[in-house]
């Protein structure tokens, strides 16, 4: 597999810690070259699944309009902050946590809440924009406008 070469540091870890416990616990082999080519060899098919996942997880990017499941971890009175994608954080804002006006953020989400959140975009300072109004939190379906109830 190939990943950006500013990623390859995040898969190594500091002093190896990261890449010898993906080949630790998937049993695989991997070899990092310089241009951010990973070569994964195991004799078992799962075991080269396993690590190519593992490594997938840490350098992808968050896509804007996917729908993701996140864990709020932390509230303040312009919205909540959402892990929702590794280890990335996004805020979604007061005005976007429900359909009707929201007093207090508290009143719908708590910490620790599993939510659904769609990826709006980023800001001009490169912050994440999430929003649950326009996501079921039940289903984790995104809501259509418009879109009227047939009897």
């Amino acid at each position: 597999m190939q990943i950006p070469t500013d990623k390859i540091r995040d898969v190594i870890g500091s002093g190896g810690k990261i890449i010898r416990e993906i080949v630790e616990k998937t049993g695989a082999k991997i070899n990092i070259d310089d241009d951010g080519t990973i070569k994964i060899a195991s004799a078992s098919g799962k075991e080269i699944e396993a690590a190519r996942k593992w490594i997938h997880s840490i350098v992808a990017e968050p896509e804007v309009g996917e729908i993701y499941e996140g864990t709020v971890v932390k509230t303040v009175e312009f919205g909540a902050f959402v892990n929702f994608f590794g280890s990335k954080d996004g805020l979604v804002h007061i005005s976007q946590l429900g359909a009707e006006r929201v007093a207090k953020t508290t009143d719908v989400v708590k910490e620790g809440q599993k939510v659904w959140v769609k990826l709006m975009g980023f800001d001009e300072r490169g912050k994440v924009r999430l929003s649950m109004k326009v996501v079921d939190q039940t289903t984790g379906e995104e809501i259509k406008k418009g879109a009227d109830e047939e009897a």
